[in-house]
């Protein structure tokens, strides 16, 4: 009898160190463990009913020995503890399997569809659309309709219009061109370089944009040009809590994007196929306007707009330039230190130290636009072993009139 059940007990304790290293659902929820437990607390049941009926026997017959008494005692109390510590055992984990099935019940009540706050409703559906990414699993149609993707699309390919639009366009301080550039969401975008003509192209004043729409035409058509945008996400995020996850994501995808947006505008090495949309480049032909210092060249720049594009111009510098500026006007004079830029240099200031020149112009005319090809997946990264939310973007950049636009140059004099 001792040696079975020291058999038993060696396998249960081999069974305890499994149970530490096995997944959660099949370390807690097992119905094979509890039966296994239940079958264990049965059989010492009974053989700690035969020990007690062996020792009260033993109790009352004379012939017995004091030692075989003790013995008998000493053998029920270790069927007793071993039968305490089995069932401990399968109390804990029957508590632990309906804990389980009451939070698998909850999780089934609390769907998307249930819940009545519109704004938790739209976060708790971009924490199912980023898990099911994640996880490779298929997005469900509930989570799409809370997001507003269009069924025309079949909702198999295009980021739904809730996620899309909080990414590409809500404002972001992380590309100081939002708020001022345009920026749309409109597939296959063509836009009309001014936004008014008359019957008469007479009245156009400025001959460089007289010029300009002769040579380039009258509309603007806006192309696809792909680019990643990669959101890294550890699993203790992806198993957080809803808000902490969507805000983690966006906030990547957010500054992804604002990062791409702003590179392409200044660079003054554009990719192939991305040239036109910086404003250095040579495709787009902004004139620039020289001066002996950095001063002098901004105030050429905005004297050389046309009118029309003077009211409205602002200036795109970097904040060393804008700091040089001051060094040399203040010559010592403190209180042009705590002047508006805009005081300073006649034009409200947007600084970007991308801008390896200050540029100056009205910005209406610079456009940004995405397409809703938007589409997501999972990666990973395999130095960090992090998993990555990533989104495939569709955009262009648009300068839509070179001419409402001037590039200070400084050229020192003699």
């Amino acid at each position: 009898m001792k040696t079975q059940t020291k058999k038993f007990l060696k396998s249960l304790e081999q069974k305890n160190m499994m149970k530490m290293l096995l997944p959660l659902d099949i370390q807690f929820f097992s119905d094979k463990t509890i039966y296994e437990l239940k079958q264990a607390m049965a059989t010492i049941g009974q053989q700690l009913k035969k020990v007690e009926g062996e020792l009260s026997a033993k109790a009352i017959d004379p012939a017995a020995s004091i030692e075989d008494i003790q013995a008998q005692q000493k053998s029920k109390e270790d069927l007793q503890a071993r039968f305490n510590v089995i069932k401990q055992q399968h109390d804990e984990l029957e508590a632990e399997q309906k804990a389980h099935f009451d939070q698998q019940a909850a999780m089934k009540q609390a769907t998307i569809g249930n819940i009545d706050d519109p704004q938790q409703k739209v976060i708790a559906a971009k924490a199912s659309l980023i898990r099911s990414t994640m996880r490779g699993k298929i997005i469900d149609t509930d989570v799409r309709a809370a997001l507003g993707d269009d069924s025309a699309s079949g909702g198999g390919k295009f980021l739904p219009k809730t996620v899309s639009q909080d990414v590409i366009l809500a404002p972001l301080a992380k590309n100081p061109l939002r708020g001022h550039s345009a920026v749309t969401q409109i597939p296959n975008l063509e836009l009309p370089r001014l936004a008014f003509t008359l019957d008469d192209d007479d009245f156009i004043a400025d001959m460089a944009t007289a010029k300009e729409l002769k040579a380039k035409g009258e509309t603007v058509e806006f192309t696809r040009n792909k680019f990643k945008v990669f959101a890294g996400v550890s699993e203790t995020v992806i198993n957080g809590s809803d808000a902490n996850l969507v805000g983690h994501v966006e906030n990547a995808l957010k500054s992804g994007v604002a990062a791409k947006e702003k590179k392409v505008s200044f660079t003054t090495t554009p990719k192939s196929g991305e040239e036109h949309m910086s404003f250095y480049s040579t495709e787009n032909g902004i004139i620039k306007v020289t001066g002996s210092n950095t001063y002098k060249a901004i105030k050429n720049a905005i004297a050389d707009l046309h009118e029309d594009y003077r009211e409205n111009a602002k200036i795109i510098m970097s904040y060393k330039d804008y700091s040089d500026i001051i060094e040399d006007l203040a010559n010592g004079n403190a209180t042009l230190y705590t002047a508006q830029p805009e005081q300073v240099l006649g034009k409200p200031v947007i600084f970007v130290d991308a801008a390896t020149k200050p540029i100056v112009g009205d910005l209406s005319y610079s456009h940004f636009n995405y397409d809703i090809g938007e589409t997501f997946e999972r990666d990973k990264d395999i130095k960090t072993g992090i998993e990555q939310f990533v989104v495939t973007a569709y955009f262009d950049h648009r300068i839509k009139l070179a001419s409402a636009f001037r590039i200070a140059d400084v050229v020192p004099g003699p």
